[in-house]
């Protein structure tokens, strides 16, 4: 075939008055392609495959004779897999290869169109948050993996990022209800990509079948609305992955950092410069400027961050101990196989089973105990049998961690039979000074090696009555 240029110039010729062999001469054609062109209609479009396309130039495909049958097919299922309609036009009589019929399917099949729709919003109606990670390279040349929260505000474009420790639901809640205190009040909708932390289940559809409870409880107590993105529209997922990227582009990647110190200090200059100095290129306004006409439309938090308690539902076990990430807390001993609430805050545990209820410092590290006083007292008084008791305070002892451990290790080897009078008195310690002091005073009889009772007590400036039991010094 021609190319579509070289007819054009042709036509062009011959509309001048050049005779045929002049033009054919001119074009590098012969006379009889010039005389076939000059019964063309003028050329209208310079796409060359298009043209031979139209024209069918070219030995016909195999499946060619099938294309009527094919298009049959796929209006009655437009979504048929093209190896099905292989399978039946080869039952009609077609021997030829897979590749002709899929790209004949290609042609021919129903296209879907859809009209995409720019993710944007109004004043105080969207807040986009999402997690993110990055492998930041310190100048020493050590390596530390980054995990950072952040949150932007849609219309004003005022952006939030702090570094966590994980991306866990107490992490993302507690974090998001800061950002919502520096934007200074709650949108109406706070959107998120898909995560477990906030939804566990859903529909193809999208609809939520099931959020994470945790996650759940706490848009109540905050005051905001979730709204997930929506699955298989990228235009809104990429609006807010796109959050992620850009903060890794515009700080992580950009710029150098001594250790970690450096990077929350360079964080905090880099919220004020794209906040309060630097012109969104979204909208070509400072966001704090924009903040101010937003905060308008804000809602207030319900609860300050700082006040914030997740629900966490729990069972009080046998021993009157509810276990939240491998720690026990005490409950009383009356409470031991009821069900209820422990609420979470930062620093603070408060638990709610039944009509009991139980105030705790929060335990950060895995595997230690918080007993209160008065639930030794009410636990051992539940227990039956001397023997029973005397075990249970050991076990409250042990409670104390590794030194105790150590320490009483020493007594129950070095006094075989009589360190019974021991674990009394120390356990009347515990209930007297509470854990922090006994447990320095057993650290510091371990240090000078004399692991013993007495120098425990004298430690904690009480006096030591030898008992019945003996004198262990």
């Amino acid at each position: 075939m021609l190319p579509l240029l070289t007819r054009h110039k042709i036509q062009v010729l011959l509309d001048a008055g050049h005779g045929q062999e002049e033009v054919a001469g001119l074009s590098g054609t012969s006379v009889r392609s010039v005389r076939r062109v000059a019964e063309e209609a003028a050329v209208s479009h310079v796409d060359d495959d298009a043209e031979h396309k139209s024209r069918r130039i070219g030995r016909p495909s195999k499946a060619e004779i099938f294309r009527s049958q094919i298009i049959e097919i796929l209006a009655d299922v437009p979504d048929l897999p093209s190896l099905e309609i292989l399978r039946r036009v080869r039952l009609r009589g077609y021997n030829g290869g897979k590749s002709a019929i899929y790209d004949l399917c290609a042609q021919v099949r129903p296209k879907d169109t859809h009209v995409e729709m720019r993710f944007e919003g109004v004043a105080g109606e969207f807040s986009q948050h999402d997690f993110g990670q990055v492998d930041v390279v310190f100048l020493d040349g050590s390596k530390r993996r980054v995990h950072f929260f952040a949150s932007r505000l849609k219309w004003s474009r005022y952006v939030c990022v702090s570094i966590v420790p994980d991306q866990s639901a107490e992490t993302l809640i507690r974090r998001l209800a800061e950002h919502f205190e520096r934007f200074g009040g709650v949108p109406l909708c706070a959107v998120f990509d898909r995560p477990r932390t906030v939804a566990c289940t859903w529909r193809k559809d999208g609809t939520v079948t099931k959020w994470n409870d945790t996650f759940a409880f706490a848009s109540l107590e905050i005051g905001f609305v979730p709204e997930l993105c929506w699955p298989y529209q990228p235009q809104q997922k990429g609006a807010v992955e796109k959050l992620v990227g850009w903060v890794k582009g515009s700080f992580f990647k950009v710029r150098r950092f001594l250790d970690m110190a450096d990077v929350l200090e360079q964080l905090e200059g880099w919220h004020h410069e794209v906040n309060d100095e630097r012109p969104s290129r979204a909208t070509e306004v400072i966001p704090a400027l924009r903040l101010v006409e937003e905060r308008q439309r804000l809602r207030p938090l319900r609860v300050a961050a700082r006040d914030l308690a997740l629900r966490i539902p729990i069972h009080v076990g046998p021993t009157a101990e509810v276990e939240y990430k491998a720690s026990h807390y005490s409950m009383p001993a009356e409470a031991a196989g009821i069900s209820g609430t422990l609420y979470l805050y930062e620093n603070r545990v408060r638990i709610i089973a039944g009509t009991h209820e139980a105030w705790h410092d929060r335990l950060h590290v895995r595997h230690q105990v918080s007993r209160l006083p008065a639930h030794r007292t009410a636990h051992l008084a539940a227990v039956h049998g001397k023997r029973g008791k005397r075990y249970l305070k050991r076990q409250h002892l042990l409670e104390l961690g590794e030194a105790a451990e150590r320490l009483l290790t020493e007594i129950v080897h070095a006094r075989p039979r009589d360190w019974l009078g021991d674990v009394e008195r120390l356990h009347d310690a515990l209930q007297q000074y509470g854990p922090q002091a006994v447990l320095h005073a057993m650290r510091c009889a371990l240090d000078v090696n004399r692991p013993t009772t007495a120098y425990v007590m004298q430690c904690l400036g009480q006096a030591y009555q030898p008992s019945l039991f003996g004198d262990n010094r």
